[in-house]
């Protein structure tokens, strides 16, 4: 093969690796780190660098490893409803200010408006808030749904939006409308089944027999 192409494959791998140590999701972290040890092995094979394909062949092994616990691993979910006046709820928004205003750039917490508010605890940890209003008589306005980054896994919006959908309704609620506030929220929104109107909100329907 080209050694120019060998070149190119040893600077992809390095590149991929690279990325994978600035993520905060470790599931985010085992997809790439898996790539990057997978191009690396590749690279290793093809000039024949026998260790650099057996260690990184052996990276690929505990990616895969890690990853199997990930998507087998039993979470419990639950909500810890609070007041809007918090201390806690208070230092969690200041302390994951910069976090929040990236998914919802201008985002400014209204104790006022926000009726519907919980933390979503996963395994009793702190995973995210929850922060909505009641628009109307059937419509739920979520004004910040932020999961912390080691949770990004999508597990607490089906927790919210599934698990919680039976819930919502015996509460009156017959719909979740949201902003989308940046391309990472809209990719999050559409997973968890909201879906784009005319007057550019996301609006994710609740069936009435839920309730």
């Amino acid at each position: 093969m080209d050694q120019s192409i060998l070149q190119y494959i040893g600077f992809a791998a390095s590149v991929i690796i690279a990325v994978s140590m600035t993520m905060n999701s470790i599931l985010r972290f085992r997809w790439i780190n898996l790539a990057g040890a997978s191009t690396f092995a590749t690279y290793g094979f093809l000039i024949e660098a026998w260790p650099v394909a057996a260690l990184n062949g052996f990276i690929i092994t505990v990616d895969l490893y890690y990853l199997f616990k990930i998507y087998n691993r039993q979470y419990f979910f639950d909500i810890l409803e609070i007041r809007s006046d918090n201390r806690y709820l208070l230092k969690f928004l200041d302390f994951h200010h910069k976090e929040i205003q990236k998914s919802f750039p201008g985002f400014v917490y209204k104790p006022e408006m926000n009726t519907v508010s919980f933390f979503v605890l996963r395994n009793t940890n702190v995973a995210g808030i929850f922060l909505a209003h009641r628009q109307g008589d059937h419509t739920l306005k979520v004004g910040l749904d932020y999961v912390v980054p080691q949770y990004r896994d999508f597990r607490n919006g089906k927790f919210l939006y599934q698990g919680l959908q039976a819930s919502f309704v015996k509460a009156g609620y017959r719909r979740a409308i949201c902003d989308c506030g940046s391309p990472k929220h809209e990719k999050y929104l559409k997973r968890v089944g909201f879906q784009k109107n005319a007057d550019g909100l996301y609006v994710k329907d609740f069936p009435a027999g839920d309730n």
